[in-house]
């Protein structure tokens, strides 16, 4: 008699957790969508470490095309090598981490990459910083230290790798090497030419000319007056004496 009641009721109440789980599923499903980092072997001075970073779409128009990594302390630049990521995608360093970029991913697909960090440091806990970009100008900043969201993943985490002890007997290893600095860029074809064209050397009378300041010509002209006075004196003299 109650029976046909009884199965609207359970009808009802399989509409109704349905409804429900959807919901749940709709809210928790964005605090998936992180930037995360792993490593092989996450432990304070191990040598050779690939880490590899995963980045989650959060964009309904657009997709990924690029991630750019700010290092933790303890980490340089020159210390990073690029493994494997997106197709067509590039590596390069940046004055502070470094940055993988290329063709955009398709809309809704995830992005990896992986590199290799020559030597962890003596930490317990690395935090990389992370900018993602997408093909319509659109950056996530993942870069807060909490999750400042609403207490379910929403907010901008960034990446952290938690570090195991370091081994016994392990130690840091030598400084990078430093890159070697750009060369002087070299002379135009003008002063190359001066400075391979022989300069003549003065003799010893020009060069006493030139410090003196008066010039050949001027010397003979003098000379030549001198001897003109002389010999009109002779004259004159000789004359006055035969008179």
């Amino acid at each position: 008699m109650h029976r046909p009641g009884r199965a609207r009721l359970a009808r009802r109440l399989t509409t109704v957790s349905a409804t429900l789980a959807a919901a749940v599923l709709l809210v928790a499903g964005p605090a998936f969508a992180h930037t995360e980092v792993e490593a092989d072997n996450a432990r304070a001075l191990a040598q050779n470490v690939t880490l590899t970073f995963s980045a989650a779409s959060e964009s309904s128009s657009a997709g990924i095309t690029g991630l750019e990594v700010f290092l933790p302390d303890g980490i340089t630049p020159t210390d990073v090598t690029y493994e494997d990521g997106p197709k067509d995608w590039k590596f390069a360093t940046t004055g502070r981490g470094y940055k993988v970029s290329g063709p955009q991913l398709a809309v809704g697909e995830d992005a990896e990459f992986s590199v290799t960090v020559r030597q962890l440091p003596d930490a317990e806990e690395l935090v990389f910083k992370t900018l993602q970009s997408y093909s319509d100008g659109r950056v996530d900043r993942w870069i807060e230290l909490e999750d400042s969201g609403d207490g379910h993943g929403h907010g901008h985490p960034a990446p952290k790798l938690e570090l195991g002890p370091a081994e016994p007997g392990a130690k840091p290893v030598s400084p990078t090497p430093t890159e070697t600095a750009t060369p002087e860029a070299p002379p135009s074809t003008a002063s190359a030419d001066a400075a391979a064209e022989p300069t003549a050397t003065p003799s010893p009378k020009e060069a006493a000319d030139e410090d003196d300041g008066i010039s050949p010509v001027v010397l003979t002209a003098g000379g030549a007056v001198v001897l003109l006075g002389v010999g009109a004196g002779v004259w004159w003299f000789r004359r006055r004496t035969n008179a």
